[in-house]
């Protein structure tokens, strides 16, 4: 009886016995289910502890990327709302004219220098090509790109690497402040010849809200044109009296720099809401996925196992009925 018991059971594994090419050393699990040899377990018990085990440390990294960008946030947006402040009376001043035709543009592309932070980048770089597509035309210089950012620097340098004149990365490692973003606005409007600069950022509005923004800058020359055309509120500057013997155009040279510096300074803050708003809201969706993942691994685990500890009982049943026998 026993030599038939063991007759039986080299039969059921006959087809584990078959000699076959070795090509590579592969998993079960990674065969196809058709070719998966009779017998053979179709996932390892340990290949999904091992996955479980990845699954829970990359949601430990993404709630915890998530509680670092909620705590960066509250900071920053109280300086990006005390910074609205500042380029607002210029905009009553001033106005802020984006259709103003004029042949010197100059696209300024505010993002980020990190990702995993949604589609706020990638965003600031569609509005800044339709910009300089829409700019172009036959009596125009071809617009000019200055990026504050790595990532906008990245997508931008595949198709427009001739219209770049100016890359400035690794701005927020340091806290941004305006002393810094001054300084930065006074070179670009020293190395940049420019019309009206154009200022593409994303404005914060909620966690899980930003609005791709673009603020208009002029040239005092286009400001002074404007205001002998009649179409700016700076006709009545005349009517005041100016300290320390400035003239017109060394005034309206002196509102354009700081406009400048003022809207860039904002730019910046805001565009620093929404990519810590965007990552929140991004490494919250991570860990959500993270566990369902979890969930649908530690079902499959448990099922394995007890299919398992199945087959063993089987066996040493089966066994244990052969010697009996």
């Amino acid at each position: 009886m026993a030599m038939a018991a063991l007759r039986r059971e080299g039969r059921r594994f006959a087809p584990l016995l078959t000699p076959r090419p070795i090509a590579a050393v592969r998993s079960p699990s990674l065969l196809p289910e058709e070719e998966v040899p009779f017998g053979a377990r179709s996932i390892s018990t340990q290949i999904v502890r091992n996955r479980m085990k990845s699954v829970k440390n990359i949601q430990k990294i993404t709630k915890a990327m998530k509680m670092v960008a909620a705590s960066k946030l509250r900071a920053i947006q109280t300086k990006a709302e005390n910074s609205r402040g500042l380029w607002q009376p210029f905009i009553a001043l001033l106005g802020d004219t984006p259709s103003i035709d004029v042949k010197k543009n100059v696209i300024v592309t505010v993002s980020s220098d990190k990702g995993l932070c949604g589609g706020i980048n990638s965003t600031s770089v569609k509005v800044s090509k339709g910009l300089h597509k829409l700019n172009s035309g036959p009596d125009k210089e071809p617009p000019k790109y200055v990026i504050v950012g790595d990532k906008a620097k990245v997508q931008l340098v595949r198709d427009s690497r001739k219209d770049i004149h100016l890359a400035i990365t690794e701005l927020p490692k340091i806290p941004v402040n305006y002393t810094q973003v001054s300084v930065l606005a006074d070179d670009i409007i020293k190395n940049v010849e420019f019309d009206a600069l154009k200022i593409v950022f994303n404005k914060f509005h909620s966690v899980v809200s930003f609005l791709p923004t673009v603020s208009t800058v002029l040239s005092p020359e286009v400001v002074e044109r404007e205001v002998e055309s009649g179409s700016s509120k700076l006709g009545e500057l005349d009517s005041y009296e100016i300290e320390g013997g400035s003239t017109r155009g060394e005034t309206l040279q002196n509102l354009a720099e700081f406009q400048f510096s003022c809207v860039l300074f904002n730019a910046v803050l805001e565009n620093a809401c929404s990519e810590m708003g965007a990552r929140m809201s991004a490494m919250d969706s991570s860990s959500r996925n993270a566990g369902e993942v979890l969930d649908r691994l530690t079902l499959t685990y448990n099922r394995t196992r007890q299919a398992s500890i199945t087959t063993e009982l089987t066996e040493i049943i089966s066994g244990a009925s052969a010697l009996e026998g």
